[in-house]
């Protein structure tokens, strides 16, 4: 159940993730049903020829476990430049996909109308809509994981720019640095995210670890190559924020996605140093975000219901 939802018109919810997808179909009180996380069928290129039949397979799954939920819209988020306006994926470098039409794809195959936005978006418009910072007017809501992205909130209002805004994890931090998915060089998000430490730790010291959080537990442990490979992403995580904040001026920046998890391991060392780069800047309260793991879920349901109020 997702109290926070509320009531509403029930819809499917997918949430398409660089290493996982999420599914979920939704009910008129905005409980989450069935809630599945599949792999991704990363494909060499048109990762969206396969992940489009599964998407129906997922949800002809939902409808048969729950039959008396019908659903009305469907709500898909995913990562990569998004272009809200039209539907269309423009670029994913995850995903290996350019230009795919996906609201209207999605809606043919369904029969159902269907919103597509960015999954950070999705899952900022959620956290700034019912979490605790929706008190203020101007957030910057931070998923920290596969990749790193940004939903930007001004007076209020998401900023998409054609969907090209919030793309922080591809603001460069070390000119000539470690080489991006996206075809650039350093890029925060080829330093900082959780799938960079876990690289760059496992290349500097021949180990095998499988996730940023093992990195972390050697670096408190006293391993010096885990604590050098930490302390330079929080170093470059608090130099990109603050060329946020020197932009933006944020009242708050919510911090989300599976690094965020290192709770005081990261957000303590993160803000002494996030602090020494701001001189007269407004100083933003940097939150752990609240709705959870489902938040890209809760974010496509929330557009899956928009669209039907605005049809």
């Amino acid at each position: 159940m997702s109290p926070l939802l509320g009531a509403g018109a029930p819809v499917l919810a997918f949430d398409v993730g660089g290493t996982d997808m999420k599914s979920a179909l939704v009910d008129a009180d905005g409980a989450l049903l069935g809630v599945r996380r599949t792999p991704t069928p990363v494909q060499p290129e048109h990762t969206e020829r396969a992940v489009l039949p599964l998407l129906g397979e997922l949800a002809r799954e939902l409808r048969a476990q729950h039959p008396l939920v019908v659903p009305e819209a469907i709500g898909l988020v995913a990562p990569g430049v998004v272009d809200d306006e039209t539907g269309i994926g423009l670029f994913s470098e995850n995903l290996n996909w350019r230009d795919v039409p996906f609201r209207r794809l999605a809606a043919e195959q369904f029969g159902l109308p269907a919103s597509f936005t960015h999954d950070v978006r999705a899952a900022g418009e959620a956290e700034y809509r019912l979490g605790p910072s929706s008190r203020f007017r101007d957030v910057l809501v931070v998923t920290i994981g596969t990749g790193i992205a940004a939903a930007v909130f001004i007076d209020g209002e998401p900023y998409a720019a054609g969907g090209y805004a919030g793309e922080l994890g591809h603001s460069v931090i070390t000119p000539d640095g470690e080489s991006c998915a996206c075809g650039g060089r350093g890029c925060l998000e080829a330093i900082a995210s959780a799938g960079a430490i876990t690289r760059r730790y496992n290349r500097v010291a021949g180990a095998g670890v499988t996730g940023a959080k093992d990195v972390l537990a050697r670096a408190q442990s006293g391993d010096a190559d885990a604590a050098a490979v930490w302390s330079s992403a929080l170093d470059a995580l608090a130099l990109g924020l603050s060329h946020a904040v020197a932009l933006l001026a944020p009242e708050a920046i919510v911090l989300g996605g599976g690094l965020a998890q290192a709770g005081d391991a990261l957000f303590v060392p993160l803000a002494e140093r996030l602090e020494r780069f701001l001189t007269f800047h407004r100083r933003p309260q940097l939150m752990h975000a609240s709705i959870g793991e489902n938040a890209g879920l809760v974010g496509a349901a929330m557009r899956a219901r928009a669209v039907l109020e605005h049809a």
